[in-house]
């Protein structure tokens, strides 16, 4: 990343800090280091017993992290060089050979968690005593006891893996990057657009072009519809084969609570409280058809702007100043971890054809700057996803001083820091902002973030419930088509006007194909985010340090045992219900105003 002028160059990212090239020695170096802590943790094999000495577990567990070290880091920039360009074939060549090289590996000692998980309880917390800031990593790993197969077993679903549902999302990614989309300005001027472009039409103050932009988008799915959805289903049809007939776990959601380790009844709070609390937005929708002179907002209105004209672009390198003054404002901290990104060249935020779309951050290593792909528009709403992306990166910085074991955040704890810098720039721009026009615009645009966050997630996941089961029982494409359609009736109630086109949304949803499920901790994250941003500004300064703290847990914790010491308690409605009524604190306001 270069600076001209005192201001960051949108460009591409740099991979050295992993490797030079995917051809250069280190990354022999590497394979070969892998094979040596392989071959190490295999001859420690004998050693491992119920009665083996504290020193003994921890010099085993300090080879295994070792062993995890190189895999994030061989694996990591293997999937990083791909996303650069999804048709890159020599990207594609190396992800494919990394993930069968490090399946096999994975295999050769999987013999030691299956060992660990065998344990008793007793014999278990003798030897967490001596396991240090690994502890809750292998806390988690015995969630599975229960559930957990014979070496031979989990070594052939590991292989399995590799060359089939693994496979499978990399050809949805594939096929889905390699879509280009075409779409006619009000001038009559045609262009060809990545998805990233496309969808910042959604946002134009040009109903035709609003609509006409979902209507490319899903047109152009449409033309692949029945191979994503096939993917689909048989990525379905994988998760419930090895987690509910082998594993015996007691529903395909529940796989994905045992990973975060967060209680079933945790989840079915959050999703009921997100299905209660629909009319909060069900009340914005229809005070926003109102205020754009409409009967009824289409679902191609939803983020429509109020003010007539079109949005004005921001220059990337005004976008990171923007985001790294509001979070220096708050924590000099946390500002010095989002310099890191740019200083290191950890960021791809250039628009390119063949690259991965949307946005995310990736950490590799503790202590190593993560990086950020993101597809830069110069769109207001770009700025809002640099923030979250940054955010994401500052909370692995954070925790540098955990293992590589244990410094990434629990999934539900994931959006924290993502979600509190989008309200920190937020906010910011609220405070600096005088005009009543454009306040209220900044309010429509949180709320309209808000709803995306929380209650759009909340019903992704809702729908994936009852795809599972209904794909268990036989249901085509046509099907799910029709469950989905009745999952955004119920969503929107008598608010939005929904046509027919948006049957095709799932198929456009990358994160139910790569991690089932995945999509409740961003409205476990909004609504976790909003609660500790208003326990901010009740307590002002004195609130910093608790979020750092929370920060710099990482992953070294359970969920519930970080945000207790927040005294937050996930079980609680009340909690949940609590961020909504922040919500209707922000529409009480617009309502006022208009």
């Amino acid at each position: 990343m270069t600076q001209k002028n005192g201001q960051y160059q949108q460009t591409g990212w740099n991979l050295s800090a992993l490797f030079p090239g995917s051809k250069d020695p280190a990354v022999d170096r590497a394979v070969e280091e892998l094979e040596t802590t392989t071959a190490a943790i295999e001859a420690l094999r004998p050693t491992l017993s119920a009665e083996m000495s504290g020193k003994d577990f921890l010099a085993m567990l300090k080879c295994v992290e070792t062993f995890t070290e190189l895999t994030h880091r061989l694996g990591g920039y293997g999937h990083l060089w791909f996303a650069e360009n999804t048709q890159n074939q020599g990207a594609l060549a190396f992800m494919g050979r990394m993930e069968q090289l490090l399946a096999e590996a994975q295999n050769r000692i999987l013999f030691f968690y299956l060992w660990w998980r065998s344990l008793d309880d007793e014999a278990a917390e003798r030897l967490l005593a001596h396991a240090g800031d690994m502890r809750y990593s292998l806390e988690q790993t015995r969630l599975f006891k229960d559930h957990t197969l014979s070496e031979v077993e989990e070594q052939i679903i590991n292989i399995k893996d590799v060359n089939g549902v693994n496979a499978l999302t990399t050809l949805y990614d594939m096929i889905t990057n390699k879509f280009v989309f075409e779409l006619e300005e009000v001038d009559g001027e045609k262009k060809q657009l990545t998805r990233g472009e496309l969808m910042s039409y959604v946002r134009s103050a040009s109903p035709e072009l609003r609509a006409a932009a979902y209507q490319e988008l899903y047109g152009v799915f449409n033309k692949e519809d029945a191979v994503l959805a096939q993917i689909y289903i048989h990525r379905v049809r994988d998760w419930a084969t090895e987690n509910i007939k082998l594993r015996h776990i007691s529903s395909p959601i529940s796989v994905r609570n045992l990973l975060n380790d967060v209680p079933d009844t945790v989840v079915d709070t959050l999703l009921a409280v997100c299905t209660e609390k629909a009319g909060v937005f069900h009340r914005y929708f229809k005070l926003k058809a109102k205020w754009l002179d409409m009967p009824k907002l289409r679902r191609y209105d939803l983020y429509a702007p109020l003010k007539k004209t079109a949005s004005k672009q921001i220059p990337y390198g005004d976008a990171v100043d923007m985001v790294l003054h509001s979070l220096h404002e708050f924590s000099p901290v946390m500002a010095s971890h989002a310099h890191r990104i740019f200083d290191e060249g950890h960021i791809d935020a250039e628009v390119r054809s063949g690259k991965r779309g949307g946005a995310f951050c990736s950490s590799i290593l503790p202590g190593m700057a993560p990086w950020i792909l993101a597809n830069y528009t110069s769109e207001p709403r770009d700025v809002a996803t640099l923030a979250h992306e940054l955010g994401h990166a500052i909370h692995a910085l954070m925790a540098a001083d955990h293992s590589v074991m244990t410094f990434h955040s629990a999934l539900p704890l994931a959006e924290t820091a993502s979600v509190f810098s989008e309200m920190l720039l937020t906010d910011q721009l609220l405070t600096e902002e005088n005009d009543p026009v454009l306040r209220r615009d900044l309010l429509v645009e949180a709320i309209d973030d808000a709803y995306a966050t929380i209650l759009r997630q909340a019903y992704f996941v809702l729908f994936e419930q009852e795809a599972h089961h209904r794909i268990a029982q036989g249901s085509s494409m046509d099907e799910l088509n029709e469950l989905y359609l009745s999952n955004l009736a119920q969503q929107f109630g008598d608010s939005i006007d929904v046509s027919h086109d948006f049957q095709l949304e799932w198929i456009s949803i990358p994160h139910i194909y790569h991690a089932p499920f995945y999509c409740y901790a961003y409205s476990f994250g909004q609504l976790l985010a909003l609660s500790l941003y208003q326990k901010y500004k009740e307590a002002g300064d004195s609130f910093k340090p608790k979020l750092l703290k929370i920060l710099a847990y990482g992953g070294s914790a359970s969920p519930n045992h970080i945000l207790s010491e927040a005294n937050i308690n996930m079980a609680s409605p009340d909690f949940w219900r609590g961020g909504f009524r922040l919500i209707e604190g922000m529409i009480d306001e617009l309502a006022g105003q208009s």
